[in-house]
């Protein structure tokens, strides 16, 4: 063979080319009419429809799925970090309200493992069909010395597009206007080298333990893939004024909600005001997390947040619902002094 020489090293060209094979159908499912099909080519090519922008704006994000892989790695299962490498992208674009067009991934593997990897392609395709972007392209490297056989790791790029006028960049909240809670599908893709260590070290469970409070397995609780929101968030978009738009990411509710506030307002958010899922009460119970840290860390059930005024928000929850979300008020825009917090975790009821 041509490249027995580099096949020895620990790379091959032949194992790389039967996965572009394989996968070829997966990106071409997500292909939209824009999509110029140039599968094999040096990059992916997307003609963008001008004519439909006054002053289009692009909007790109960059994120991975982090220790949450080693989870995915001890259970086997590879069909679904590749739909939170997806949603951790766009649910970070669609806070200023884009529409997602295309994305573009990169996977790492110590040995090409081609079923391996055609399963985590399958997880990226499907959380393209949610986010309604195409799957254009990518890179995958093996890359033996650098990554064990069997460790692998996860990039994503995503594009959208939106309206220079139409950005939502938090600049209009004010106060008396209220704040919407979307769901989150359980713990996403942060906090999971806090959720192995409290789990699976300090208590010494396994991937198979039942928990009874989970109604399932610790393992199929932890790997629950991310929820993407675009498909609700562009739908009230069109049809509301939201002033603003925070993922429930790294940071949790501390970091995150203060990004988007103008300065001399802050967020109340009302404790109580939607069921937390079990799996955070057993992390603050059994890993003897404070609060703080809870909020600083987790979504705690609640994924994305939107700012609206209040004779929108009952709407806006029942149309959410409509689309199969759940919803719930969970705080409210208040007056900030200099030396305050931009966000307050309150005990007061709504």
């Amino acid at each position: 063979m041509i490249d027995s020489r580099y096949e020895e090293a620990g790379v091959s060209i032949d194992r790389a080319n039967e996965f572009v094979k394989r996968i070829g159908v997966l990106l071409r499912r997500t292909f939209k009419p824009n999509v110029l099909d140039n599968l094999g080519g040096f990059a992916g090519l997307y003609a963008l429809d001008v004519s439909k922008y006054k002053e289009p704006v692009l909007v790109a994000s960059s994120d991975g799925v982090g220790t949450k892989l080693l989870i995915a790695q001890k259970m086997g299962i590879y069909n679904t970090v590749g739909i939170d490498l997806v949603a951790m992208c766009a649910n970070d674009i669609m806070v200023y309200g884009a529409t997602p067009l295309f994305f573009l991934d990169y996977l790492a593997m110590g040995k090409l493992d081609v079923e391996v990897a055609t399963k985590i392609l399958e997880g990226i395709s499907k959380g393209c069909d949610q986010a309604l972007c195409s799957l254009i392209g990518g890179e995958t490297a093996e890359l033996p010395g650098l990554y064990k056989e069997g460790d692998f790791d996860l990039a994503g790029f995503i594009i959208g597009v939106l309206e220079r006028e139409s950005i939502i960049d938090g600049s209009e909240i004010s106060v008396g206007q209220h704040i919407i809670g979307l769901a989150s599908s359980g713990i996403h893709s942060n906090g999971y080298s806090l959720v192995r260590k409290v789990f699976l070290e300090e208590l010494n469970l396994t991937l198979e333990t039942y928990i009874e409070e989970l109604g399932r397995s610790l393992g199929e609780e932890l790997i629950e893939p991310t929820k993407i929101y675009v498909k609700p968030l562009l739908s009230l978009i069109r049809s509301f004024k939201i002033y603003g738009i925070a993922n429930i990411t790294g940071g949790g509710f501390l970091e995150n909600i203060p990004r988007i506030l103008p300065s001399g307002v802050k967020a109340v958010i009302s404790k109580g005001s939607w069921p937390v899922p079990a799996i955070f009460e057993l992390i603050k119970e059994k890993g003897d997390v404070s609060e703080q840290e809870m909020y600083r860390t987790f979504n705690n059930g609640i994924g994305m947040i939107m700012v609206v005024d209040e004779e929108n928000s009952t709407e806006i929850i029942q149309r959410l619902k409509g689309l199969n979300e759940n919803a719930y008020l969970i705080g409210h825009i208040e007056p900030k002094d200099e030396q305050e917090s931009s966000i307050v975790i309150s005990n007061a009821p709504l």
